[in-house]
């Protein structure tokens, strides 16, 4: 009984090879290596089993389940498509990571200094403020939204083909005024301390570098530090209004509509401007601007030299793209600058 069933078995695993050798030799004629051999070993079993001889198939067994596992079930590759495949896999593993986990980030202004220097090359992280489908604003399995005084890329509202980058200053629902440039959230100043009177950095302008001077202040925000650029003559010079305070009495609030030649972004809410003191002077608190649902307020870190939310409005959750991570590399003219290259700035944290 026991023999009965192992030559059945026999039979049945000879059959199935023979059938794998059968389809390969009429749909694979292109097959390499021992494929000469297959045709006659195929017809031998194929004998074989008609005869009834089980001895034979025996014989023959090994030799076509080695041939068929060869030649079928694993098809040698030559080393370019070996080469050609793993790059493939490398480039669709590039691409994975980019939509969906880390992205590199050029600063392109002077809008964030002293964080970030024109030429600063940073990794963002995607991740943490939920992955996007890409090329659009859908987002999924969001962790947690940004918090104040995180340094965030996003798509600019008013021309979502620009990704700009800024610090988050308030969070919605919180409220943000701007008075003798310090900066008020939920009625209490950002604590700032000066930290250097007579600093300078280097700006582009239009492809010429200037020198500009300025005064550097350090914040404290949720525990974190991180220094500020404001005007030079702002730690000489007592409080006083200044064309960069925010909200401006009479205006409308800021949105892209307000921008001149702007139109509405179809996804970013308009806050909303509460008068709190109609009778405030100079530096007084006079009215502070809300920071809508699933918005962020943000600001350049460069006080004296931003396009930010003071002019645009808030920025929608929806597009922002990551939190700021690292620099990688920073140089002065161009990737190939050898001589310009900052190594000191190199593998910083954004902070």
């Amino acid at each position: 009984m026991r023999a009965t069933r192992l030559d059945r078995r026999v039979r049945k695993e000879a059959t199935a090879l023979l059938r794998e050798a059968r389809a390969a030799l009429l749909h694979k004629p292109d097959l390499k290596g021992n494929a000469g051999e297959l045709g006659p070993v195929s017809k031998d079993m194929e004998r074989a089993l008609t005869d009834g001889d089980l001895a034979r198939v025996r014989r023959h067994l090994p030799v076509l389940d080695s041939l068929v596992d060869e030649l079928v079930k694993r098809p040698t590759k030559s080393g370019m498509g070996e080469r050609v495949e793993s790059l493939v896999a490398a480039v669709m593993l590039a691409l994975l990571l980019r939509a969906f986990v880390v992205e590199a980030f050029k600063i392109p202004s002077s809008s964030m200094y002293p964080t970030l220097e024109i030429g600063d090359h940073i990794f963002v992280n995607k991740f943490i403020y939920g992955l996007r489908i890409p090329w659009t604003s859908t987002k999924f399995l969001e962790l947690r939204t940004p918090k104040r005084g995180e340094v965030i890329v996003f798509m600019m509202p008013c021309d979502p083909d620009r990704d700009y980058i800024k610090r988050v200053v308030a969070t919605a629902g919180d409220t943000v005024e701007v008075r003798c440039n310090v900066v008020h959230v939920n009625g209490v100043a950002v604590p700032a301390q000066l930290v250097d009177g007579e600093c300078g950095y280097e700006d582009n302008q239009s492809g010429e570098w200037r020198h500009a001077q300025c005064s550097r202040y350090r914040e404290t925000v949720n525990g974190e530090t991180y220094d500020t650029y404001h005007h030079a003559l702002r730690p000489e010079q007592p409080p006083q209004p200044d064309s960069k305070d925010f909200p401006s009495p009479g205006d409308p609030p800021v949105s892209c509509a307000s921008e001149p030649g702007g139109a509405p972004a179809a996804n970013q809410a308009v806050g909303t401007v509460v008068e709190t003191n109609k009778d405030a002077v100079g530096c007084d608190l006079r009215l502070h601007y809300v920071v809508p649902k699933d918005h962020v307020f943000v600001m350049g870190d460069n006080r004296a030299n931003s396009n930010d939310s003071r002019f645009w409005g808030s920025v929608p959750h929806e597009n922002i793209k990551g939190k700021a991570l690292f620099i990688w590399l920073s140089v002065h003219d161009g990737i190939f600058d050898f001589a310009g290259m900052r190594w000191n700035r190199i593998g910083n944290f954004v902070d």
